[in-house]
């Protein structure tokens, strides 16, 4: 089997890893709350997706 000749620098390892990196999630505002959430997720403030209200969540009552 194949070995290197040469230990690998620190910097080339890097630059190798560079796209190895995470990324934080991007995240869209709820509409209704204004409350920042998930892209195509239920808002879990007011519990709303596009525009009516998906699920009802308990707590106090929202005034309307």
């Amino acid at each position: 089997m194949a070995l290197p000749k040469r230990k690998t620098a620190k910097a080339r390892r890097g630059k190798r890893r560079s796209h190895l990196g995470l990324n934080p999630p991007q995240l869209d505002y709820c509409p209704q709350c204004h409350s920042p959430k998930l892209p195509h997720h239920v808002c879990p403030i007011c519990g709303s997706y596009a525009g009516r209200e998906v699920i009802e969540l308990e707590g106090p009552k929202k005034p309307e």
